[in-house]
């Protein structure tokens, strides 16, 4: 235990500010969880709700110092990655559904050289 007054301040204030951290953390964790369990769904609407959120969650640690500016914009990058992979995974399997047969491409003709005499 600090006996100097100036070092039992700082105990305090960083015992409050190490709660207020882990708090918006705790905050963090639980909207990317919610994310990617939304991913299952088919539904865009939910998905995109679900990112916006996510991403609003990493700006606010942003702005609080609790992460690096760096990881903080590739956390949202890799999160709008996997939106846009799962969205259009759920485009590709209703395509697949309706899609017809791919048709043969027939090959190119080929162009004669003109013999010479």
């Amino acid at each position: 235990m600090p006996i100097i007054k100036s070092a039992k301040k700082r105990v305090k204030v960083t015992r409050k500010a190490a709660a207020r951290n882990s708090k918006t953390k705790r905050s963090l964790r639980t909207v990317v969880k919610a994310f990617h369990a939304t991913l299952d769904s088919a539904d865009k609407k939910k998905v995109s709700s679900a990112l916006s959120k996510a991403q609003s969650e990493l700006d606010k640690a942003g702005k609080k110092n609790i992460m690096h500016k760096n990881k903080i914009a590739r956390k949202k990058r890799q999160l709008a990655k996997v939106a846009k992979a799962a969205s259009t995974a759920a485009v590709s399997k209703a395509k697949k559904t309706t899609a017809k047969k791919p048709v043969a491409k027939k090959k190119p003709a080929t162009k004669k050289t003109a013999s010479k005499k």
